[in-house]
This record gives structure tokens, C-alpha cells and sequence, in this order.
């Protein structure tokens, strides 16, 4: 018990909410996580900067990741996005980078290539973005927005 309290501290400091942390046993190798990035990147136009802050800040790397609200993989889908790609299978890390840098596109488009936007969105929805006008007063979205795009500029 004391020892998974210690686990869920590191995570929580660290920026995962999923409960793991980056580059630990479950996380894919850096260089695998590279090309799956970098492939997607190239395919959809989205910066492969960009995945991969997207990607660390949803996962960690994890490819088994699944969160309490049922998003799976290391792009985080929901199941209604995976659906939408057509993913059989969304644990796949080939197909679900390739998904969700498609679903980044779809978002930077809608928000006119505004990164800040898109991101909140990939959080929070477009929903609340659009309701809201901007980044939503969710503090966990302004946190991954900040996050992301800190990320971002260190890639």
C-alpha cells in the first residue's frame, strides 16, 4: 500500500495522471517512440514535436496506457475516436499514433493552426473550447496546456 502511494506521488509530480511514469517499463523504447512519431508526423503535416508532446504528456510512453475516462493507447483515444479511424485495435502503437496525430490535424485545422487551441481541445474537447472561447477553466486542461506546449519547445 505505502509503496503504491509512493508510485501515484511520482506520477502525479511528474505530470502523468495515468498512474505511471516516463520511460518506465511499460514506456516504448525513446528511439521506437521516434519513428512512430516521426512517421505520422510525416504522413498527417502535424510537427513531430508536437506528436510527441502530445503523446508523453498522455501516456508517458505507455502503450498500454488506459485512463479513468476509457482513453487506451499512447495517444490517449477515446473509443469513439478510435472508431472513427477505424482502429481495430487501439493498443496497436502504430495505429494509434497514427490516429491521434490525424485527430491533431483535424484540430489544428479547425482552430486556423492555433497549437494552444488544438491542444486544449485534444484535452478537453473542441466542445469546450468552442464554449469557452478558448482554453477552458479546467485547471487539469490549463495544466496539460502548459505542459504540452513546454514540451513542445524542447523537442
Amino acid at each position: 500500500m505505502r509503496r503504491l502511494g509512493i508510485c501515484a506521488l511520482l506520477a502525479a509530480l511528474s505530470g502523468c495522471a495515468g498512474g505511471y511514469l516516463p520511460y518506465s517499463s511499460h514506456s516504448l523504447d525513446p528511439s521506437a517512440i521516434d519513428a512512430l512519431v516521426s512517421g505520422a508526423s510525416q504522413a498527417d503535416g502535424v510537427p513531430a514535436g508536437l506528436v510527441r508532446a502530445v503523446l508523453m504528456a498522455e501516456s508517458a510512453g505507455n502503450p498500454s496506457a488506459i485512463s479513468v475516462a476509457g482513453a487506451q493507447g499512447l495517444m490517449q483515444l477515446m473509443p469513439g475516436t478510435s472508431a472513427s479511424c477505424g482502429l481495430a485495435d487501439p493498443f496497436n502503437p502504430m495505429e494509434n499514433v497514427q490516429c491521434g496525430t490525424g485527430y491533431l490535424r483535424s484540430l489544428l485545422h479547425h482552430y486556423h493552426n492555433n497549437v494552444t487551441l488544438a491542444v486544449a481541445a485534444y484535452n478537453a474537447g473542441p466542445g469546450a473550447v468552442d464554449r469557452y472561447h478558448g482554453v477552458p477553466p479546467y485547471p487539469e486542461t490549463r495544466a496539460y496546456v502548459v505542459r504540452v506546449l513546454n514540451a513542445y519547445r524542447n523537442y
